[in-house]
Order: structure tokens, then sequence, then C-alpha cells
């Protein structure tokens, strides 16, 4: 037996594995194929500092010690980095040894990964030969974990999915902060981490005092807390972005359900951040087997729609409701592996909150059986599924995803879903079946949609991308068409090229205007929106077909030559030597995907797109039609500027919304109504139904 002890010092010139640039490295080491090591994971670097020591006993010096590095990925497998191998046999004994590793790619030899310094210690073990079996043993126990991960969830594995409570943070403002533009001004956003989860305020331009008024959720892991790291930066176009200063929040000293205001100041730099932390409980959520399962319980699911009644309407407004997900099985998935298999595994979204199953291998007709329960903060969100194929040394590879907005859920329906793939605008092969049930509050989820929508923090970087761009042209084309139709027509009854119908809009305009009051604006409103129900409901709204067709059409053309795109940028280096165009094509495809979205959503509104949104909408527009009729119009600007002037004064830390912008945020654009489309299963894909249904 022989002991080697080794320092894992660190890494340099790693390889980038994240679309910002950097990755998040860890190492492995191996022995006879056993995992007998895992580093700590060194967030956002290529040079990281671990300076771990460990102790391993080696039975045998013929086998070399395998080093791996991995990008760790929260929710999908972690990234390659490159591998290195250390012969024992070369190391003399009893001597501390120096060595640098070269990482490589077996399957890309020569791309230069970057190296790992390590310090290495040999020697010989003497004692009793069953203690340092003992050792032995213990040292291999995680790796012996790995084995049952293809029957089941571990309970470690449970516990690092599961959270313990919410952090709510509101990102107020910034004091004093350090100019680092010629101008003598920054352009400052702030980044924040708590583990994996990590959130990005937007940018503040040209100030020194910024006004952010931001406010997200991160979910606490750990029942002791955890630290936030918060590092301000200066956002520059041209070049790298400049660091201003770090801070850090200590969630442990903070009490629970209480709202702590933070002034921390900056170090490595200059000012001061306000924030304000709450560490609330958190709310149901789980992953169980089919066997236990709250909802079919009667008594829970009587407390539960007790809980989410209308007489505890106002009661903890954030809890709007729950959603339960049961991921039964998947049917006819895609060939991952060479070997004609996959080894599939499904993650489950809700906005931010991410679970996910255990892996069932070398199978394309899995089975899972597991039940996910989530807490709903807005009725509007998207439940996601995605399946993967889990690789050991390689991230994971898609194999289909279906996106569910919970308002379309029939309650207690068990159903197959047709995969789509990962712009969710064609099919890929496959089927699920879930079944799932949502219970909540319509009151709580009608105020819910008129407070600020929660931005999701796991989301890929945009891309430059020719068609997208001529996509997001084509739709704002296609609502500037709609107001110049609306002007032609208008014109039309100016020049009388119809006499009956310029007759009728004359006596028309007379009559309105002789008699119009302010309460016929959204009166005229509730009337379209009337309108275009009754019609909706008879079956003659065919136009809105033909535009969801073109809309699928277009998609499905950008879709296909996205992906050449981005792997021609990728082999180009386009993004690393256009960096400030690429800033300014994303800019205008992002702006033209605003105007054109926002569009989409108006016209969505009034189509019945989502009946709930529109539902809503008759409800506002008949209180205001009834608001406007009664009390006189000065009255209401009176009490509309009051309220402005003195919202700073009553509340210095309350976040600012705009109602009717954040109500349009909830309504799909014509992108999402395809995106957000079931796709029929191909009875072909699903060979076991058939069997099951037809068994003679």
């Amino acid at each position: 037996m022989y002991q080697l002890d080794i320092v894992l010092k660190s890494g340099s010139n790693l390889a980038v594995r994240d679309r910002g640039g950097t990755s998040d490295p860890y190492v492995k080491f191996k022995i006879a194929g056993k995992e007998v090591f895992r580093s700590r994971t060194i967030y956002k670097s290529l040079n990281p500092l671990w300076e771990e020591k460990v102790s391993l006993l080696v039975d045998s010096l013929c086998e070399p010690l395998y080093v791996k590095v991995f990008d760790y990925d929260f929710g999908l497998q972690d990234d390659f980095m490159g591998s290195a191998l250390l012969y024992l046999e070369s190391l003399e004994l009893t001597r501390t040894l120096d060595v640098t590793l070269d990482l490589k790619d077996p399957q890309h030899p020569g791309h230069n990964l970057g190296s790992l310094q390590l310090a290495v210690t040999l020697s010989p073990k003497e004692g009793d030969f069953r203690e340092a079996l003992t050792q032995l043993r213990r040292t291999w126990k995680r790796s012996s974990k790995l084995q049952h991960q293809s029957v089941r969830l571990s309970e470690l594995h449970k516990k690092s999915q599961l959270w313990q409570g919410i952090v709510s943070i509101s990102l107020i403002e910034g004091r004093h902060l350090a100019p680092m533009d010629a101008n003598g001004l920054s352009d400052p956003y702030v980044k924040f981490r708590l583990g994996h989860q990590k959130y990005k305020s937007k940018t503040m331009t040209k100030t020194l005092n910024p006004q952010w008024r931001e406010q997200f959720d991160f979910h606490l892991y750990d029942e002791q807390g955890g630290i936030v790291d918060i590092t301000v930066w200066d956002r520059d176009t041209r070049k790298k972005d400049d660091f201003i200063g770090r801070c850090q929040v200590d969630l442990s000293m903070l009490s629970k359900e209480h709202t702590h205001k933070l002034e921390l100041p900056l170090e490595e730099g200059e000012g001061t951040l306000v924030l304000l932390v709450t560490l609330t409980a958190s709310a149901a959520v789980s992953i169980s087997d089919m066997s236990v399962n709250f909802l079919d319980d009667p008594h829970e699911r009587h407390n539960i729609l007790k809980r989410y009644s209308l007489l505890r309407s106002f009661y903890n407004l954030k809890d709007v409701g729950m959603v339960q997900v049961k991921v039964i099985r998947a049917e006819g998935l895609m060939a991952a592996d060479v070997n004609g298999k996959s080894d599939p595994f499904c993650v489950v979204e809700l906005s931010n909150d991410r679970l996910q199953t255990h892996t069932v291998y070398k199978n394309l007709n899995p089975e899972w059986n597991k039940v996910f329960t989530f807490n709903v903060k807005d009725i509007h969100s998207v439940l996601e599924v995605t399946v993967y194929d889990e690789d050991r040394d390689r991230s994971a590879d898609f194999l289909g995803k279906v996106a569910i907005p919970l308002l379309k859920i029939r309650n207690g329906e068990r159903k197959p879903y047709g995969l789509k793939n990962k712009t969710l605008t064609g099919p890929t092969k496959g089927v699920i079946y879930l079944e799932t049930d949502v219970i909540f509050s319509l009151v709580k989820a009608g105020l819910r949609t008129l407070t600020p929508i929660e931005q999701k923090y796991i989301e890929e970087e945009p891309r430059v991308s020719k068609q997208l761009l001529q996509q997001n042209f084509h739709r704002v084309k296609r609502c500037i068409m709609v107001l110049i139709t609306a002007g032609s027509y208008v014109n039309s009854c100016f020049e009388w090229e119809c006499p009956r119908r310029s007759l009728c809009a004359f006596l028309l305009f007379l009559l309105v205007v002789w008699n119009f009051q302010l309460y016929m604006v959204p009166l005229a409103l509730l009337l379209l929106l009337i309108w275009n129900y009754v019609r909706t409901a008879a079956g003659r709204d065919a136009r809105q077909g033909d535009v969801q067709q073109e809309m699928e059409d277009m998609l499905g053309d950008e879709d296909e030559e996205f992906d050449k795109d981005d792997k021609d940028s990728e082999r180009k280096g386009f993004m690393d030597k256009l960096y400030a165009i690429q800033d300014v094509f994303i800019s205008v495809q992002n702006a033209l995907d605003g105007v054109a979205s926002y569009g989409e959503r108006i016209k969505n509104t009034f189509s019945w797109t989502v009946p709930f949104l529109s539902f809503l909408a008759i409800v506002v527009l008949s209180l205001a039609t009834v608001l406007v009729y009664f009390i006189p119009l000065r009255y209401i600007v009176l009490a509309w500027g009051v309220n402005k002037f003195t919202r700073k004064l009553r509340d210095p830390y309350s976040i600012d919304n705009n109602e009717l912008l954040d109500f349009l945020s909830r309504v799909p654009s014509d992108v999402q109504v395809v995106q957000y489309q079931e796709v029929k299963p191909d009875p072909g894909q699903s060979p076991n139904k058939r069997k099951k249904n037809n068994p003679g």
C-alpha cells in the first residue's frame, strides 16, 4: 500500500465553456475507474486557485491517476474541459514534486485546453492492511453512491434540488460610485451570485448614483444561510467591462421573515450599494414517487382548495397557487449514443424553479414516474419539460422539449405531448406523457398580472442572426402595415370612394364628436373586446389562423438557417473579431423584437388568444368606464399626480412599475403562440402504446 498526497494548486488558461467567456471549473481524480476526489467549484475563472489537499491510498502503481476538469452547469450535464494522466510509476518515493499536467481532449487532440499545477508526494504506507483497506473504502465511498442513480434519486441529490427558503432581494440604488469613463461618469450594472444562482441587473447609463429599483428572488438551499457575492461593473461596448467594486451579504446573520435594509460599502472600489433583503420560508416544493401524491388524498386536496379560495384572496398575495407535474414516461426518443440508445433524464422548469428526474440508462422508452410540486408565483408562467441524454464527459445532449402555459392545463388529464426542437418551432422525435394539476386564486392571479414579470435568470446569451433580424423586421413591418391599412381605410372615407360608407362615417363622426365624453374611450375598447369575443366564439376569425400559419413558416425557416449561421459564426470566430458590431446588431434585433411583440400582444389581447387576460381587460375597462363616467376628469388626474409626487416620500424604496406594460408582458406574442402550440404525437412513435391498447 502507498499513500499519495496531492496538493491541487491552480489551473492556468483553462478552456472557455460559458457564453460569458469564462468557466466554473472543478477537478475530479479517478483511480482504476473509481472517483476518489472532487474539488470545490471556482466560479467565473480560467485561472482558478484551489490549494486543496487530499491523501489517497493506492494499492498498485500500475494504475495511473486520471485527472479530469469539468465546467459546472446547474441542472444540466457539466461540460468537459480536458483531462490528463499522472503515471505513479514515474514518481520518486518520499519526495515532493511539482507537476504540471497539460489538459487534452481525446476527440480534439490539437486543442490547447490549459494546464493544472499539482504538488505530489508518494510514500510507502505502513500499518495494518485491514485499516488501510477501510480507509480506501472510505475514500471511494462517494463514487459507490453513483451506481444507484439509475434506479432512484439519492437523498443527497434530492437535497441538492429542494430549497429551504426564498431570499428576496431589492436592488435600490448606488451612491457615489467610482467614475470609469472619460466623461467622469460610469454605466454601472450589478451581478449577484448565490451558489449556482446568478442575477444581472439592467445597466444605468452615465451616472454615479444609479437608481435600479429591481426585485428578484434566490432559492435558499442551506438552512444556515449562505453568502451572496455582489460585484459592480461599468458597461463598455468596445472593450472589456470595468470592475467598480464588490461586497457580500452573509445570510446567516439575518433574521427570517423580516426585511433588512443594508447599505454595503464596496470593497476594492468606491461607493455604496443599498439593498432590501428578506428571508422567508419556502412554499410547497417536492419530488416524490407516484405512490406518494398528496393531491390524490381528498382531505389534502380540500385543504389546498380552501387555501386558494375566494375568501382568502387577500391573504399572502405572493402565494398565487400551486402546480403538480407527474412525469410518467417517454416513448420513441432519439438515439443519442453510438449504441443506438440514450440515457434520458427530464428537467422540469417553472420560471426560475428547476427540478430534474433521475437518469434511465440505455433506454429509448424510459419510465420516470416522478411527481414534482411547485409554488406558482405567476399564473402566466410557462411549464417547460426538457428531455436530455446524459453524457458523462460531455454536456448533455438535447432530445426534445415541450412548453405548456399554466392557463392551458386541464387538471388531472394524463396525455402525450409531442416533443419539439430547442426553439419550440417544430417537432422532433419522441413523445412524453405528463399529468398536471394547477390550483390557484383568481383574484391573486389577476392582481399579480399588474406587477412586473419575473425575469428568468438562466437564459442563453443573445446571438446575432441574420434570419432572426429579418424575422423581427417582417414582424414590425406587419404591425406597421396594419396601421397603414387602417389609415388608408379612413382616407378612403374622406375621398368618398364608396359614398354609402363615407356617408355613414360622416354621420358617426358628427354624432361622436358632438356627444363625446371621456368614458367613451374605455367603452369603445370594451365593445371591441366583446365584438371580437363574439367573432371568435362563432369561428369566423379565419385571419388569425392565416397569421399563425405565416408565423409558423417564418419561424421554421429561421430555425433551420439559425443553426447554420451559429455554426459558421463559431467556425470563423465572428463573435471575437467583431464584438462591437455584435452589440449593435443585438440591440437592433432586440428593439425590433420589442416593437413587434407589443404590437402583437395588443392584437392578441383583443383577439382572445388568452381568455383569462381578455376577461381581465374587460373587468378593468368596465371599472374605468364607470369611474370616468361618474368622477370628473380633473379629480382623476389630481389623484394620479398626488400619488406620483408623494410615492417616494411614502415609500422611498418602492419598485417602480407600469401596470399597462406589466399586463401586456403577460400576453403572448405571435412567436410565443406558435412556441406554446402542442404537437400532435405521431402514432408511429409510440409502439408501446399500440401494444397496450391492442393486446391481441
